[in-house]
């Protein structure tokens, strides 16, 4: 039976049609028959006690520089809809907050993917801390003393900011770099968060494995291998993905993580694994969906719809 859906995203003209995951799970959606809205979300409201949206209803198609049609804009009562999906990328700033305290109103009629409140109380890079024997050695602090005893200690480490994604602001420091201080001047400079520091990871070289999990299950992974002379290895920053199994260590950490994932209505997950380590549950905006089915010709976002529609 046709369902109606609303992908809360940014700008569906300006996707990467062989890359977005949410162009993925919109196409798969498409072919199952159901009606697909889009609206952007700044364009998201709460009006006399509804959850509103400015949005389109779109048509999608696999065609370079023609890959979407969009409707005439409509005003959206998104209590109509069965599904709204949460699907605008990071940095998970108190405007991308705000939108998970507005959709959590819904869910008394629709349902929200992945469930906003617990998008909102499950930070990437906080979440894992809920599981300390799986993550390498861990400092989450704002006070430069802190975080120079944690280096001191660990010799080669990484910071990044507390929030941030696609690999912006993460940095290498070896034990011979100086230049913690400085880093912590201009993070501190930029906002009042803390930063994160965690041991620095050889395994990397060979790959940061992206893990899919779909309601609290693996089905996959990509391996994303840095660029010469990078650390980092996100695909933004041009890391390179590649076919890569599942290892007795990932589904160990997945069989960990999974019943919380599931209980708490986060559908679609992707993990980050090196080597032996997770370094984040990425719950906000994951990735990897159309790099693993062609590498594994596993459908990943039809069993991403098999999950939502049985809640239906």
């Amino acid at each position: 039976m046709s369902k109606k859906i609303a992908f809360q995203m940014d700008p569906m003209e300006s996707v990467n049609i062989d890359a977005d995951s949410s162009f993925h799970l919109a196409m798969e959606a498409q072919a199952r028959g159901h009606e697909i809205y889009y609206h952007t979300p700044d364009r998201l409201a709460f009006e006399n006690g509804k959850v509103t949206a400015k949005g389109q209803k779109m048509r999608l198609r696999r065609e370079h520089g023609n890959h979407v049609d969009l409707g005439p804009l409509e005003h959206l009562d998104l209590h109509a809809f069965d599904v709204v999906w949460l699907r605008q990328d990071p940095p998970f700033d108190m405007g991308y907050i705000t939108t998970t305290h507005v959709l959590d109103l819904l869910k008394s009629d629709t349902l929200v993917v992945n469930d906003p409140f617990w998008v909102r109380n499950y930070p990437e890079k906080l979440l894992m801390l809920q599981f300390p024997e799986l993550i390498p050695p861990t400092t989450i602090a704002r006070d430069l003393d802190t975080l120079k005893a944690f280096r001191a200690q660990q010799g080669d480490v990484i910071v990044k900011p507390l929030y941030g994604n696609g690999g912006a602001g993460v940095f290498r420091l070896t034990p011979d770099d100086r230049n913690i201080a400085s880093l912590h001047e201009l993070f501190t400079g930029i906002n009042s968060e803390p930063l994160i520091i965690q041991k620095f990871l050889p395994a990397v070289s060979n790959g940061d494995k992206r893990v899919i999990l779909v309601d609290g299950e693996a089905v996959g992974a990509i391996n994303r291998v840095p660029a010469a002379g990078e650390t980092r290895s996100n695909m933004h920053v041009g890391g390179r993905p590649e076919k890569i199994g599942l290892t007795e260590r990932d589904l160990e950490i997945c069989a960990a993580i999974g019943p919380l994932l599931r209980e708490h209505g986060q559908i679609f997950v992707g993990i980050d694994v090196i080597g032996n380590y997770l370094t984040e549950i990425n719950v906000t905006s994951p990735t990897g969906l159309q790099e693993l089915q062609r590498f594994d010709g596993t459908n990943v976002a039809g069993l991403i719809w098999d999950a939502i529609e049985a809640r239906l």
